[in-house]
């Protein structure tokens, strides 16, 4: 039991946000499989949360989980000072918690612009500046943004998420700055459509004949490739990779 102990203090711990949907179950997974221990959070009062971390043991996978409300401040300042208390370290945080709450602009209600704002943007502030000393200190640290490609060319009724994803890499870029020469390296990775409930949602007419003819692949993107992407830029082999925004979008948006 002691050795189990060492040995989990030995290893690099990875917070990922937003973890028990399609994109993070697979951040969770790769990234145990790369070896760290994973802290898990999840909006409160989720439904999924005791099936989800039933399936993920029964697979080998160990998580610990932590419900959190990533647009609280003090919440997010909470729950990394208990990882902190816990293990003592937190190397790598994946932000990726975010919703949407679609409409056009002319009925977007100030309710859902702030709810996007806070869960997708804010989120990163709240999550990113109480891990940072912990990083410093090591000087060894890894921070990954979940964008995405309507960040970058904006979608119809998407006024509030294009915006927050969009700042999203405008804070990658000037923490980049920041932390450089701390061993700490910043980076947004910008998914396109990808095989998850959430675009599940879509009306399949719509996914047929509008989205999936703008993807040259012709093909929504797995969840798993986007944790390969990531799995690299977290790796000591990615030491000389910030601030950079890296598409992964079947080609959908090429810049």
């Amino acid at each position: 039991m002691a050795g189990d102990k060492l040995q989990e203090q030995d290893k690099r711990v990875a917070l990922v946000t937003g973890a028990m949907g399609g994109l993070g179950t697979q951040l969770c997974r790769r990234l145990h499989a790369e070896g760290f221990l994973i802290m898990a959070t999840h909006s409160p009062q989720n439904a999924r949360r005791d099936a989800w971390l039933t399936s993920q043991r029964a697979d080998g996978v160990d998580v610990r989980a932590y419900e959190l409300d990533v647009s609280n401040g003090n919440a997010c300042d909470n729950v990394v000072r208990q990882v902190l208390n816990d293990f003592k370290r937190i190397d790598v945080l994946v932000n990726n918690a975010g919703v949407t709450r679609d409409s056009s602009m002319r009925k977007m209600r100030q309710e859902d612009w702030h709810t996007v704002l806070g869960t997708n943007l804010d989120s990163v502030f709240n999550m990113t500046r109480p891990v940072l000393e912990s990083m410093i200190e090591r000087r060894w640290g890894r921070i990954i943004n979940i964008s995405s490609v309507n960040g970058q060319q904006g979608a119809f009724g998407q006024a509030n998420y294009a915006a927050a994803k969009a700042g999203m890499h405008g804070f990658t870029k000037s923490l980049a700055l920041e932390v450089a020469r701390h061993g700490v390296t910043v980076n947004t990775v910008s998914p396109g459509y990808l095989d998850t409930a959430m675009v599940g949602q879509v009306p399949q007419e719509v996914l047929r004949d509008r989205i999936l003819p703008q993807i040259p692949v012709g093909r929504l993107g797995q969840p798993v490739e986007v944790a390969g992407l990531v799995a690299y830029l977290v790796s000591d082999l990615a030491g000389y990779v910030t601030g950079a925004n890296i598409a992964i979008n079947g080609g959908q948006h090429m810049c």
